[in-house]
């Protein structure tokens, strides 16, 4: 069984510290040719990192009329972070306008997502380095395949959205997960194993036990600090 030992922002419970993972580095021009190796995906929980969280945001517009009135967007993760106060008042006023409840992640939960994803990486050939699931958010490191990042970030989304309204652990319209994909290309040997190691630590950094999932693969190349 694939047991655990057991981020768009709402006030997260007691000992969760959302965060926005590792920055992306800049992606190469069409001349460099540069060949993908895996790439890292981040499924952000629905209404955790909204594109004007005062963080900053990968995202470029706000889509909901009702959330500009918040705050403009900031592209890409701040230098100098907000007061955790900020944030609280931020979501406390978002929320109300969201179309869905927020929610967040449990252990029963994290198991249904993650038999998903692991269901569905087996039917479709992907191979996953690394995956977690945290409070409100998931992390994957997914080897190079013919589908693209994107196409494999919808797929997993799917298919562990799918699963949480089948056992009855969200409601049927619930989209569970925020709308925009969130990508990193891992190039090098160096840039898997970096990637492997933050999603391997993702947990413990929000109080939650580090997590073993059968269905994950070990780099052959992986390179330890």
């Amino acid at each position: 069984m694939n047991r655990s030992n057991s981020q768009d922002g709402a006030v997260p419970p007691k000992g969760a510290r959302p965060g926005l993972p590792l920055r992306g580095r800049n992606q190469p021009s069409k001349a460099a040719r540069r060949v993908i190796l895996a790439s890292h995906l981040v499924l952000h929980g629905y209404g955790h990192w909204l594109s004007n969280d005062p963080r900053g945001s990968g995202s470029e517009t706000t889509r909901k009329e009702a959330l500009k009135d918040l705050g403009d967007i900031h592209h890409g993760r701040k230098r100098v972070q907000p007061p955790r106060k900020n944030l609280k008042q931020f979501y406390r006023r978002a929320e109300p306008l969201l179309d869905h409840p927020v929610i967040w992640f449990d252990d029963a939960m994290r198991q249904v997502i993650s038999d998903a994803v692991a269901a569905e990486a087996k039917r479709r050939g992907y191979a996953l380095f690394a995956w977690c699931v945290c409070s409100n958010h998931a992390h994957g490191v997914v080897r190079a395949h013919r589908d693209h990042a994107d196409v494999i970030w919808q797929h997993l989304a799917s298919a562990s959205r799918d699963a949480l309204r089948r056992a009855g652990l969200v409601p049927r319209d619930h989209p569970v997960w925020s709308h925009r994909p969130y990508k990193v290309f891992c190039y090098t040997d160096e840039d898997v194993s970096t990637r492997v190691g933050y999603v391997e630590d993702n947990p413990e950094k929000e109080g939650l036990p580090r997590q073993f999932w059968s269905f994950v693969k070990v780099y052959p190349r992986r390179q330890r600090p």
